[in-house]
C-alpha cells in the first residue's frame, strides 16, 4: 500500500526515494506521473512494470532547466524558439539524442530521439533536488484512464508503488502537447495542453499533422486512456444503460436514460472540460454502467486535446497502432 504525503511536506522524501531508484507518483500541472530516474535502466524498467506499459512505448524525460534539457537532447532553432515561449509548462519536444546522453535507452524506446519536457510547480524542484532528469508517465495502468488526484493513483497503483506525492487536482487535466520539428517544420504527434493555434500564432507558421506510422513518442498508441466500460462518441441519442458524459447546456436525446450524467463543462469551456476530462471518465467508470456515452466537443483549441484522447479511449482495445 502507497504512502500519500502532501506536496509541502514530501520534497526531500521524494528525492531519496528516486535516489534509491524507486518510483514515486508526483503531481505535475498536466496529470499526475509516474516518476523515476531517467538515467537508471533499473528504475525505468521499474515503471513499465508497474504501469504494464509496452516497451516500445518511449517516456518523456523530465528536465528542470535548458543546462539539463541540452545534455540529453540538441535544439535546432525553431525547437529553441518553441522551448523558450512554452517553457516550462505543457509542451514536450522530440529532439535528437546528444551523443553520450545519459538518459537511459528504456526511456527512449531504442530511438535516436528523446522527448523532453520542463513541468512547473513540485515537479520542477524534485527534479532540481534529485540533480537528474526523471521520467515520468502518467501515473495510472498502461492505456487507462490518466490520474488527476492523487486519490484516482492510490485506487490504481496503490498496490503497486510506495510514494504518491498529493498536491491537488491538477490545473491542466490533458497531457502534454507532443512536437517533433522536420525539415524544419513543427509537426504535431499529440495534441495537449498547448493549442496548436497557440503555437501556430506565436511561430506564424502552420502546424504540420503527424501522417501516422511508427511511434515516435508517448500516447500515439490507437487504445489508450481507455475506462473499462466501451465509449461511443459524439452521440445525439443516449441508449438504455448507458451513462452520459455531457458538454454544454444541451443535451442529448433520451439523457434521462443515463443512470449517471456528468457535464465536462456546463458553459462549454474547453479549458474547464480539459480539467475534467479523466476524472470524469473515472466517475463514470463506476457507475457500472454498460457504456459511456459521449456528446460532442468542439474541435477547435483544447477542442483538439479533448477529442484525441476521447477518440483513443472508444478506440478497438487491440488496434496496435494510431493514424493521426
Amino acid at each position: 500500500m502507497a504512502t500519500t504525503i502532501p506536496a509541502q511536506a514530501a520534497l526531500d522524501r521524494a528525492a531519496t526515494a528516486l535516489a534509491a531508484g524507486e518510483l514515486v507518483a508526483i503531481p505535475t500541472e498536466t496529470v499526475y506521473g509516474l516518476a523515476a530516474d531517467a538515467t537508471s535502466g533499473e528504475a525505468v524498467a521499474r515503471i513499465f512494470e508497474a504501469k504494464g506499459r509496452p516497451r516500445f512505448n518511449p517516456l518523456i524525460a523530465h528536465v528542470d532547466g535548458f543546462a539539463m534539457a541540452e545534455r540529453i537532447g540538441r535544439f535546432d532553432p525553431l525547437s529553441r524558439r518553441l522551448a523558450e515561449r512554452f517553457w516550462p509548462g505543457p509542451l514536450t519536444l522530440v529532439l535528437p539524442l546528444v551523443p553520450g546522453s545519459p538518459v537511459h535507452p528504456l526511456v527512449t524506446a531504442g530511438l535516436d530521439t528523446v522527448a523532453i519536457r520542463m513541468p512547473r510547480g513540485f515537479a520542477s524542484g524534485l527534479i532540481a533536488r534529485l540533480g537528474r532528469p526523471l521520467a515520468a508517465p502518467s501515473a495510472n495502468s498502461s492505456g487507462k484512464v490518466s490520474c488527476t488526484t492523487a486519490e484516482a493513483v492510490e485506487a490504481d497503483l496503490g498496490q503497486r508503488i510506495g510514494l504518491i506525492v498529493d498536491g491537488g487536482a491538477t490545473p491542466v487535466g490533458l497531457e502534454s502537447t507532443i512536437l517533433k520539428v522536420e525539415a524544419g517544420r513543427p509537426v504535431l504527434l499529440r495534441p495537449g495542453g498547448v493549442t496548436v493555434e497557440e503555437i501556430e500564432d506565436f511561430l506564424g507558421v502552420r502546424v504540420a499533422r503527424s501522417s501516422g506510422g511508427a511511434i515516435q513518442a508517448p500516447g500515439m498508441l490507437a487504445s489508450h486512456y481507455a475506462p473499462a466500460a466501451p465509449v461511443r462518441l459524439d452521440v445525439e441519442e443516449v441508449r438504455d444503460g448507458e451513462a452520459l458524459l455531457a458538454f454544454g447546456a444541451i443535451r442529448a436525446a433520451h439523457a434521462d436514460r443515463a443512470p449517471a450524467i456528468l457535464n465536462l463543462s456546463e458553459t462549454g469551456d474547453l479549458r474547464e472540460a480539459a480539467a475534467n476530462l479523466f476524472s470524469h471518465l473515472q466517475a463514470l467508470d463506476r457507475a457500472n454502467a454498460r457504456a459511456i456515452a459521449v456528446e460532442p466537443v468542439p474541435r477547435h483549441g483544447l477542442g483538439e486535446a479533448i477529442n484525441d484522447r476521447l477518440a483513443r479511449a472508444a478506440a478497438p482495445r487491440d488496434k496496435p497502432l494510431a493514424e493521426n
